[in-house]
């Protein structure tokens, strides 16, 4: 994975311009002048996944890219062109001391250009901060530094597969039953619940397109899977003209592993087509054996805002879709506050037994 920065000079002004989100042109800000990127989708193709992890180090279509490991959070960037030898993280800020090794990877063939704008991820940011219970105040000032957001494209895998899976299990009904206890001295009669269960086996079929497995290990992975939905259907042949003014990130989790993530969210689908197809009130799985064929993929750039937060020594991490505006985050908590409101519910409760008695 590498990070870097696109840059392009404008053709009236020579200032570097960036790529205007909600646009298909690059902008400048300083004279104003637009270029129109050409808009295409000639070069996102499915490709042989297995084809793919062999081919890898053939014919592929690959690039070497420069990356250097950050000691703090791990991730891997690429050192800035013309930098001195230390420069900060671009996830948690740490100065990086290192020597550049070389990787070959392959290309991005789509990308979803950015969409939300940086006024209004911050909005969307500072809405999902003020709903935040026992947050530290100094995550509340966070939300008023619109400077710490960063715009990165993240890069992803998609995979296309046709499954069958075969499964034996049990299907479970309830039964409303009654029956006459004694109780207090009185018989009374009251009403349970009994699960009858009887074998259950047969086969469910499941073609999956564009399943997303996230190629980097520096985002949190349950907060990258939370931004989905996305728009797949408007993505574009990649050009480097809609990275102008953002940071691009190169996978580290490589096709073969992305792979094995994607199986593991094709199976959380196939068993609720199994627990649908055994129906009932109540379903046990007992075996199931999945075939896999026709296995494509895409490897896709996709746009989101990020702002990484330090609090007592511990790094905080915010996404942003830069497409819906959706916000997720990891958010640490106030112990002070949520001490000063057990006090204030102990002082309440208190209060109300002291009037009652």
């Amino acid at each position: 994975m590498t990070v870097g920065v696109r840059q392009f000079p404008c053709t009236q002004c020579g200032a570097k311009v960036e790529f205007a989100p909600g646009t298909d042109a690059l902008e400048c800000p300083y004279c104003g002048s637009r270029a129109e990127i050409p808009k295409s989708t000639d070069g996102i193709v499915e490709r042989d996944f297995r084809e793919g992890v062999e081919d890898l180090g053939h014919d592929a279509a690959t690039e070497e890219v420069q990356s250097v490991s950050c000691g703090s959070c791990a991730a891997l960037v690429e050192p800035p062109r013309r930098s001195a030898e230390a420069f900060p993280c671009p996830y948690c800020g740490s100065s990086i001391v290192a020597t550049a090794k070389s990787q070959r990877l392959i290309k991005p063939q789509a990308v979803l250009p950015f969409k939300v704008t940086r006024d209004q991820a911050t909005s969307a940011f500072r809405t999902w901060i003020s709903k935040l219970w026992f947050a530290p105040d100094a995550l509340k000032k966070l939300a008023r530094l619109q400077d710490r957001l960063q715009g990165l494209y993240a890069p992803y895998w998609t995979y296309d597969a046709d499954t069958v899976s075969r499964y034996t299990g049990q299907r479970g009904d309830n039964y409303i039953r009654t029956r006459t206890v004694t109780r207090n001295g009185k018989r009374v009669t009251e009403t349970y619940t009994e699960i009858r269960w009887r074998p259950a086996a047969g086969t469910v079929f499941r073609d999956f397109d564009d399943m997303l497995v996230v190629g980097s290990a520096s985002l949190p992975r349950d907060l990258a899977e939370q931004l989905e939905p996305w728009d797949l259907d408007n993505l574009v042949t990649y050009a480097d003209e809609y990275l102008s003014g953002f940071i691009a990130e190169r996978y580290q989790v490589d096709l073969s592993r992305g792979w094995l993530r994607a199986i593991e969210r094709m199976e959380d689908v196939i068993r609720g087509d199994v627990r649908s197809a055994i129906g009932g009130d109540h379903q046990r799985i007992h075996t199931l054996h999945t075939t896999r064929s026709n296995i494509t993929y895409k490897h896709v750039l996709l746009p989101m805002w990020i702002c990484s937060y330090r609090y007592r020594d511990k790094i905080y991490r915010f996404l942003v879709n830069a497409r819906t505006g959706e916000v997720q985050g990891q958010r640490p908590w106030s112990w002070v506050k949520i001490a000063l409101a057990v006090v204030a519910v102990a002082a309440a409760a208190f209060g109300i037994y002291a009037v009652t008695q």
